[in-house]
């Protein structure tokens, strides 16, 4: 493949990593870093101590504190900032676009303001052109398993089917699979509602419920992201993939799961306030959680886990009630939800 010049937008973890990924790959890297310290440490070091301590990066990879900078020539633009952001740095990029571009963004969550996927907030700003080719990359990828060379694979979704397939030849290696999908609202659900049971299973681990209660609510969390999907038009087969299953399993099960730690930090009687405070970095699940929660409320969608959560986050409820309350619920038949969900 052509070598191209790149950009990669957050200097996060998982923004560090694609843009050593795609370093090593042999391609023009230009690093976009919120905080200027972050670009001179890693331009100068090497290193992005704050999120991945103890990782080398590729001599290749350049940094810069100018979003104008990053973006200005480069024909593949890689956007991992956080969900809420999303709109305020594509508002700001794109004027410096070229035409060609392609954008392809690796959020995972909703716009809490106006519910919508991260998609279809780049397609509202982006230039039609490059709005048009606008992919999303997904599935079950810790950054710090990824800048060690371990085997994942992750899926990448566009309505472009050449936008998809361009940016897995950008991406794909010899321990980073990446295989493409066409459903991205299904993709963008999974990967974002996700978050939202990786919480509850960090509460539900440290509040000592076992391996039968964390089983019972992946199970169950993927029949809550499949139902919600289904009512935004998503293809329920898509759950059964990387971004859906595959994602829920790696981010409810690791020790590397930012949003299974905060969820870890409330049962152990933190409020929101102070779990934020202590994790000190974005956590998705959160905002995530308001938003699917209204997205339920807004298409009539039964989501008891997310209301249960939400009850946790932001009234109050103690975590024991919450799961006291889940098991309370009106007792119905697995197989018949299954048959619905089918179809």
């Amino acid at each position: 493949m052509t070598l191209q010049k790149t950009a990669v937008l957050g200097a996060g973890s998982w923004g560090t990593v694609l843009a050593s990924v795609l370093a090593e790959n042999g391609h023009d890297v230009m690093l976009w870093a919120r905080r200027e310290d972050a670009a001179v440490e890693i331009n100068l070091h090497r290193t992005n101590s704050k999120y991945l301590p103890g990782a080398k990066l590729p001599s290749a990879l350049c940094a810069t504190h100018s979003l104008v900078e990053a973006v200005t020539g480069r024909e593949f633009i890689l956007m991992v900032v956080p969900s809420q952001s999303v709109r305020e740095v594509a508002r700001e990029v794109a004027p410096h676009l070229s035409s060609e571009a392609l954008v392809t963004h690796a959020a995972k969550g909703f716009e809490l303001s106006s519910l919508k996927r991260i998609t279809e907030v780049l397609q509202e700003e982006l230039p039609s052109g490059v709005a048009n080719r606008v992919a999303v990359l997904s599935g079950p990828s810790h950054a710090e398993e990824v800048i060690c060379h371990s085997p994942t694979t992750v899926v990448v979704a566009s309505e472009n089917s050449e936008a998809a397939e361009r940016t897995q030849a950008l991406l794909n290696n010899s321990t980073l699979r990446v295989y493409t999908h066409p459903d991205v609202i299904g993709v963008e659900i999974g990967g974002s509602l996700k978050n939202i049971i990786a919480l509850g299973a960090g509460l539900s681990d440290g509040l000592g419920f076992g391996d039968n209660a964390k089983a019972a609510l992946i199970t169950r969390g993927l029949a809550e992201m499949a139902r919600l999907g289904m009512a935004m038009d998503a293809k329920p087969i898509t759950f059964a993939g990387l971004s859906g299953v595959g994602d829920l399993v790696a981010t409810c099960t690791s020790k590397h799961s930012r949003n299974w730690r905060a969820g870890n930090l409330l049962s152990q009687g933190y409020s929101l306030d102070e779990m934020l405070q202590q994790m000190g970095m974005v956590v998705e699940g959160v905002k995530t959680t308001q938003a699917a929660y209204r997205l339920a409320q807004k298409h009539g969608v039964e989501m008891p886990i997310t209301e249960e959560l939400s009850k946790v986050l932001f009234e109050g409820k103690d975590p024991r009630r919450a799961v006291e309350d889940l098991m309370a619920r009106d007792m119905t038949d697995e197989m018949e939800e299954m048959i619905k969900l089918s179809y």
